[in-house]
C-alpha cells in the first residue's frame, strides 16, 4: 500500500477533494458544487448542510479512486470571514453568512464606536470591515436575537467541517486573523476587544497550529467515505494561505508574493513580522507557517470580465475575448475602467463605490472596451500593490486562477504592476496546499521548507515592460475614483 494524504478546500462555489502521493503527485480528485443563496441585495448565504454533503460526497469519490493506497492525513482549507453559529446541540442555527456579504454596515459603525479604528489595527492587524465574522456576530445578537440566544460556538466554514468531522471545534491562526479580534501578537483571540463589545469569548473555538491535528475522524464519517477510522485531520488553513503553501510561498522567502486572479484578484505578500498599514488599507493576516502576510484583494477581477462577457458579449468565448482585446492597444486608446462592480476592498474598504467606464466615443471598438476591462483590474491591483510594497516589498508574484492563463492578461499585469510574474504550468490550489500540511502535521516532513522540496518547478516568466501609456491611465485612473466618489 502507498501512502498518500488528503486535501479538503471549501471553497464558494464547490468543494474540491485531493489525493497526493508523498512524493507531491495527485492520484485522485473530485468537485461537488452547492448553491449561493441571497435572500436579500447585498446578503449572501449558504446551507452549512450542503457544505457537509457536497464535502462528504467528495470524499467518497476519491478514496474510490484509492485502490492500492492508504491514506494517513486529512487537510483542511476553505474560504473566509464566514459565520456558522451553532447551537449546545452542535446543530447550525441559521444559514452560514458568507465573506463577500455586505449587511453589516451598521455592526462595523458599532466596533468602530467602541475600539477605535486605529487601534483595532494596531491589535488585529485589520479594522473593522464588512465582510469578516466578527461583525456578523454583532448583526446577529442585534437583528436575529432568538438564534443569538442559543449560541455554543461560532466557526468559521472550513472548522464547521472539521467539526463535523473529528467532533472537535478547533481553529487555526490563518483563519482566524479574518475574524477581527485575533489579536496578532500572541495569535489568540482578544479579550479586551471581546469585553468591550459585551461578547463571551467562549463562543469562539480555541486557536492551535496551522499544522496541528485538529481531531480524528469519527467512525460514521469514516464508514460513509471509505476513510480509516481516526484519521489524523490537520487544521490547515484559510484559502489564501493554504494556496500559497502550495506554491512555496513563506516568511522564508520574503521576496517572493503571489497574485490570484479569480473571482476577486488577491496580491499576497508574505512578512516575518506583523507590521500592518497604519491605515487599514490592506490586510494583515497570520501566515500558516507562523509569519504573517499582508493582502490586498480587488472584489470583482476576472468577475468584472465575468459579467462584461454575460452582459455584453454572452456568445462570445473567454478565449475569443483575450483574442479580441489585443486588436486594441496599451492604455485601451483613453477609455478607463473602474472594478468596483462589488464595491471594493483594497485599498478603499468602500462597500458603496460602483463600477465604470469612462471616456467613450464612436470611434471606440469592442476590442478597447474588452481591453480598458482588462487594464481595469491591473489599475485596481497596482493601487493595493503600493500599500504592501511600502511594508514588505515583493519582487515577484506567482500569478494563479483563471486570468492567469491568458497571456495578454498577463502583460498587461506584469506591465502595470512593473513587477516580474510567474506562471506555474501545474497549479494545484488551496487543496493541495491543505494536504501539503497535512504531510507536516503527521512527521510526512519535519516542517513547511522540506515540504516545499516536492512541489511542482515548471513555469513561464513574465517580465515587466515601462510603458508610459499605463503611468498615465494609472494617474486618471485614481483620479477618476476621487472624483465618482465626490458626486456619489
Amino acid at each position: 500500500m502507498t501512502d498518500i494524504v488528503v486535501g479538503l478546500d471549501l471553497g464558494t462555489g464547490g468543494v474540491r477533494a485531493i489525493a497526493v502521493d508523498l512524493q507531491g503527485k495527485i492520484i485522485a480528485q473530485a468537485t461537488r458544487s452547492y448553491p449561493l443563496l441571497t435572500p436579500q441585495p447585498g446578503w449572501t448565504e449558504q446551507n452549512s448542510s450542503d457544505w457537509v454533503e457536497a464535502s462528504l460526497d467528495a470524499l467518497f469519490d476519491v478514496t474510490h479512486q484509492l485502490e492500492g493506497h492508504r491514506a494517513i492525513a486529512l487537510g483542511l482549507s476553505g474560504q473566509m470571514h464566514g459565520m456558522v453559529p451553532l447551537n449546545g446541540e452542535g446543530k447550525a442555527i441559521r444559514a452560514a453568512i458568507l465573506w463577500n456579504d455586505q449587511r453589516t454596515g451598521k455592526a462595523v459603525a458599532e466596533i468602530e464606536a467602541t475600539i477605535p479604528r486605529q487601534e483595532s489595527i494596531q491589535r488585529t492587524g485589520n479594522p473593522a470591515i464588512t465582510g469578516f465574522q466578527l461583525p456578523k456576530l454583532l448583526w446577529l445578537r442585534s437583528e436575529e436575537p432568538q438564534a443569538y440566544a442559543q449560541l455554543w460556538k461560532i466557526l468559521l466554514p472550513k472548522d464547521y467541517l472539521g467539526y463535523v468531522l473529528t467532533g472537535e471545534p478547533v481553529t487555526e491562526p490563518s483563519d482566524a486573523s479574518g475574524v477581527g479580534c485575533l489579536k496578532l501578537a500572541n495569535r489568540q483571540w482578544d479579550t479586551d476587544i471581546l469585553y468591550a463589545l459585551r461578547i463571551d469569548p467562549a463562543l469562539f473555538p480555541p486557536i492551535i497550529e496551522s499544522t496541528a491535528i485538529a481531531g480524528r475522524l469519527r467512525s460514521e464519517i469514516a464508514a460513509r467515505v471509505g476513510l480509516p477510522v481516526g484519521l489524523p485531520v490537520v487544521a490547515g488553513g484559510g484559502d489564501n494561505a493554504a494556496a500559497a503553501i502550495g506554491l512555496g510561498i513563506s516568511s522564508s522567502n520574503l521576496n517572493r508574493g503571489s497574485l490570484s486572479i479569480g473571482t476577486s484578484g488577491v496580491i499576497f505578500a508574505p512578512c516575518d513580522r506583523p507590521i500592518p498599514d497604519p491605515n487599514g488599507r490592506v490586510h494583515l493576516f497570520c501566515h500558516v507557517d507562523g509569519g504573517y502576510h499582508l493582502l490586498g484583494v480587488t472584489l470583482a477581477a476576472g468577475g468584472s470580465l465575468r459579467w462584461y462577457r454575460d452582459t455584453f458579449a454572452p456568445h462570445i468565448s473567454y478565449t475569443e475575448l483575450m483574442g479580441i482585446a489585443e486588436r486594441s492597444q496599451p492604455g485601451a486608446r483613453g477609455i478607463l475602467f473602474l472594478p468596483h462592480l462589488s464595491g471594493e476592498r483594497s485599498p478603499h474598504l468602500d462597500p458603496n463605490t460602483r463600477g465604470t467606464f469612462v471616456n467613450l466615443s464612436l470611434a471606440h471598438t469592442q476590442a478597447d472596451i474588452t481591453r480598458a476591462v482588462l487594464e481595469g483590474v491591473a489599475f485596481s491591483l497596482r493601487e493595493a500593490l503600493e500599500v504592501i510594497s511600502a511594508i514588505a516589498p515583493v519582487h515577484q508574484l506567482l500569478a494563479t486562477g483563471g486570468g492567469a492563463r491568458s497571456n495578454i492578461w498577463l502583460q498587461i499585469l506584469s506591465d502595470v504592476l512593473q513587477i516580474e510574474l510567474i506562471a506555474p504550468k501545474a497549479e494545484e490550489g488551496a487543496a493541495y496546499g491543505a494536504a501539503v500540511l497535512a504531510m507536516v502535521g503527521v512527521g510526512v516532513y519535519p516542517n513547511l521548507e522540506a515540504a516545499f522540496k516536492i512541489l511542482p518547478q515548471d513555469s513561464h516568466v513574465v517580465q515587466p515592460q515601462a510603458n508610459p501609456l499605463y503611468e498615465a491611465g494609472f494617474k486618471r485612473y485614481k483620479l477618476l475614483y476621487d472624483a465618482l466618489k465626490a458626486v456619489r
